[in-house]
């Protein structure tokens, strides 16, 4: 198989899985668990060589995968798999430690440059296939500042959303500058991620506290609050968590109520439960 052939096969391996997904995340709605026999014909594929591939591409089989769906998920994570910020931390699973399988490093944007609103950056951006669909990414020459999910959003939305957060930036479409940083991001190549942190001071310190949650994991704002200071404050904790634009590396879905409830998500709360559920399997299955 050529270089070309396996590319085209990874976009429609991709789209089939995108449909698989919606398809077990409508159905987690109401309760619902799909048969695998069901959801290979909606697939119109045999069942199969839907499971090995669904398998191959989340980790885990269509049937576990919906068990991660459940409504439940949040409490259970919370119960099984909560970690205190101060243990990642002193484990080194903060900025020296790995995450979603690559090495990834950052630096953050001085309050003044913040403050200009992005006059004289150049921000380039391109549209990029993810495991959980279309993604907006934005990057500096220092790295990625953007990630936007747009499956529940959509596109012009999810544009526009970024693009606000730099009103003063000049943007340029550029995709090829940016993919060994998007490959490296989703797991689909090997190397480095780097990220450019552009945001309030407050903020930066809430979005290098979630960098610390290891992949398959969770903590709550309380937890983020009290991690970086300011026990009192989980309340401007959660709107920080909130503005964090760099999604999926910055993982903001990691952040739940001390309740269980999952709380908000600024690109849909279907895509927060698919995360949390996708990570939970394959961090299972390793």
């Amino acid at each position: 198989m050529n270089a070309e052939t396996a590319v085209a096969d990874q976009g429609y391996h991709f789209n089939v899985m995108r449909r698989a997904l919606d398809e077990i995340d409508a159905a987690a709605e109401t309760g619902e668990t799909l048969s695998l026999d069901a959801l290979a014909a909606r697939m119109q594929m045999s069942p199969a060589h839907f499971q090995r591939l669904f398998s191959q591409w989340v980790g885990v089989s269509p049937k576990r995968y919906q068990q991660y769906l459940s409504l439940g998920l949040a409490k259970t994570l919370l119960r099984d798999r909560f970690t205190t910020l101060e243990a990642a931390d002193a484990a080194g699973l903060s900025s020296s430690g790995r995450l979603h399988d690559m090495f990834l490093r950052w630096e953050s944007m001085t309050p003044g440059e913040y403050a200009r609103g992005g006059a004289g950056l150049e921000i380039r951006w391109g549209w990029f296939d993810s495991p959980f669909g279309p993604a907006l990414v934005m990057a500096t020459d220092k790295g990625i500042c953007g990630i936007g999910l747009a499956a529940d959003t959509g596109a012009e939305a999810t544009m526009a959303d970024l693009r606000a957060r730099w009103p003063k930036a000049t943007f340029r479409e550029d995709p090829g500058a940016l993919r060994p940083w998007v490959q490296a991001a989703f797991g689909e190549a090997t190397g480095e991620a780097r990220l450019h942190l552009i945001g309030a001071p407050f903020q930066i310190k809430v979005w290098e506290a979630l960098l610390a949650i290891p992949s398959g994991h969770v903590t709550t704002y309380s937890e983020i609050a009290g991690a970086i200071g300011h026990p009192a404050a989980v309340r401007a904790v959660g709107t920080a968590v909130g503005r964090n634009p760099v999604s999926w590396l910055i993982p903001c879905h990691r952040a739940i109520r001390k309740s269980g409830g999952l709380g908000g998500y600024h690109w849909g709360l279907p895509v927060k439960r698919a995360i949390l559920a996708w990570e939970a399997a394959r961090a299972d299955a390793s």
